[in-house]
């Protein structure tokens, strides 16, 4: 039986099928009505429409499952490891390791590095962008570990956001590429969400592209480059990194990373990436040197 079901009558007829139901169903917004119609979990008389579908007297519009909150605070997590390299009374920075989530996708989600962070230092609830990114200044994929910076107070976080907008905070990556990199080099190439598969970014060339996309500054420099099994070790530095902005930046020049199959990358259980050091300020943090040595992954191809 569906979660919600409405029946048009009234001031209702020609609205928009997103507009209706952003107004109808508490507390979600227009933005996340449209991706739910997207997806098929809205429906009209049991079929699927568009989200401008302009409703009609008699149309029964049923949501199947009633979505939890937009945002929410995040499990304190115990049994997740944190390996803390520097604490001091403002902020801390850790290493995450590959596999672990920044931080959850749905409420009461454990086994992340944000449930984590809650279960050590519990005075970073409600501190941070998000509540479900408690103190998180930048966030990691999942795939990729190394360093990230959490402020543990609201005047701390709000200081280090500055910082990292106004280029105070550097930060640098080792990656394992396919091929040869050129170094030093710079890819600037504007990002935004693929609209063909919403789990990637396009890194994007045609003016007009940028535009009908909504496409977000990017530049990403190849800091050094030596050759390495199976292609390339690389240094990069990305200091306002977006979402996958490393990942599809050396998918665009034909050296995607080793493991980021998403991009191209020849498949292992998880893409070579790690985010080796950060400047906060004058003071740098390291975790590994140019001789950081990546485990190496099984291939995520069955042997024979």
């Amino acid at each position: 039986m569906p979660a919600i079901e409405l029946e048009i009558e009234g001031e209702d007829v020609g609205e928009r099928l997103d507009v209706f139901v952003a107004r109808r169903v508490p507390d979600l917004s227009r933005a996340r009505a449209k991706g739910l119609i997207e997806k098929g979990e809205v429906r009209v008389d049991g079929r699927r429409v568009k989200k401008s579908y302009a409703l009609a007297a008699g149309d029964r519009v049923t949501l199947e499952d009633l979505p939890g909150p937009a945002d929410f605070y995040a499990a304190p997590d115990p049994s997740v490891a944190l390996e803390v390299v520097l604490e001091t009374d403002r902020y801390v920075v850790v290493d995450k390791p590959a596999g672990v989530a920044s931080h959850p996708l749905r409420q009461g989600e454990l086994g992340t590095l944000a449930g984590a962070l809650l279960a050590r230092y519990p005075e970073m609830r409600g501190v941070g962008y998000r509540k479900r990114e408690p103190g998180i200044l930048h966030r990691l994929d999942t795939g990729t570990s190394g360093l990230m910076l959490a402020a543990r107070d609201p005047g701390t976080f709000e200081e280090l956001r500055r910082m990292l907008r106004d280029g105070e905070i550097e930060k640098r990556y080792l990656a394992r590429c396919v091929g040869v990199v050129p170094a030093p080099s710079v890819i600037d190439k504007p990002i935004a969400t693929d609209p063909r598969d919403r789990r990637k970014v396009r890194a994007c060339t045609d003016p007009r592209e940028v535009k009908r996309l909504g496409a977000r500054a990017a530049r990403t420099e190849v800091l050094r480059s030596t050759p390495a099994e199976q292609g390339s070790l690389v240094e990069l530095r990305a200091d306002s990194a977006r979402r996958h902005q490393i990942r599809v930046h050396l998918a665009s020049i034909g050296h995607p990373l080793l493991g980021d199959s998403l991009y191209g990358g020849p498949p292992l259980d998880h893409h070579l990436l790690h985010a080796s050091y950060l400047r906060v300020g004058t003071l740098s943090i390291s975790t590994s040197d140019w001789n950081y040595s990546f485990y190496t992954p099984k291939s995520a191809t069955p042997e024979d």
